[in-house]
């Protein structure tokens, strides 16, 4: 959950979104130095005079061609190395599907027999005492920790996207398609997202909550429900 005033990124909780923190920090550094230099380079002319050997140096065109496509691939394989993680599944423990509607979450859990509910923002004079505002819903999605998890993602009506972003999750939910995406929450506890599409009057008033539990905890609450529905 992120803070007021913070700087940086939401706490990890997931393989990938570590990596994609990571890879953050690696091409910030990049920028950081790239920017010294040229600040460094430019203060120097405008310093000191330029021989006309400085302006017609072949040498010097060579090496400022050569070192920007050295950046560019040092900064493009780690991008694709998560690229390619981010659209691995393998053998998923558990699968939801993620319904998009206007303007509320539907989830089904395809692995249960009738384990299936809506999922709607609770109002400001319904909240309880210490939940988030506009943040909080009447059924969260429970999911074991440590558990492979697939999400299929598609809507009923409009463009909607399904976000986490302390999961590293971002899919886009289309009428009449299906999409999919991974994650494994690495910590047990509640996560917090938003429909990331402009879906419409009340695009801010759908979200998503994602609870991580231990294995145990996560069979029981799917024992009661399905008993219940």
């Amino acid at each position: 959950m992120a803070n007021p005033s913070q700087f940086g990124f939401q706490d990890a909780s997931s393989p990938i979104m570590e990596e994609l923190v990571e890879f953050h920090d690696h091409a910030l550094m990049v920028a950081l130095a790239i920017c010294s230099l040229v600040l460094y380079l430019l203060s120097l002319m405008l310093m000191e005079k330029l021989s006309s050997n400085t302006v017609d140096a072949q040498e010097v065109e060579l090496i400022w061609t050569i070192l920007p496509a050295i950046v560019l691939i040092l900064l493009a394989l780690p991008s694709l190395q998560i690229l390619y993680m981010m659209d691995e599944i393998d053998e998923p423990d558990l699968t939801l599907k993620a319904i998009g509607h206007q303007w509320y979450w539907s989830y089904e859990y395809t692995d249960f027999k009738d384990l299936a509910f809506d999922s709607y923002m609770i109002p400001t004079t319904e909240l309880p005492s210490g939940h988030f505002r506009l943040l909080e819903v009447d059924h969260r999605v429970v999911v074991p920790m440590e558990s492979p998890i697939r999400v299929i993602v598609t809507a009923g009506d409009v463009l909607h996207s399904w976000a986490v972003p302390t999961l590293g999750v971002k899919t886009d939910a289309i009428p009449g398609r299906l999409n999919q995406t991974s994650f494994i929450t690495t910590r047990p506890g509640i996560f917090y997202g938003q429909c990331s599409e402009i879906c419409g009057a009340n695009h801010s008033y759908m979200p998503i909550v994602v609870e991580s539990t231990p294995l145990t905890h996560f069979e029981s609450w799917s024992s009661l429900l399905s008993s219940s529905s």
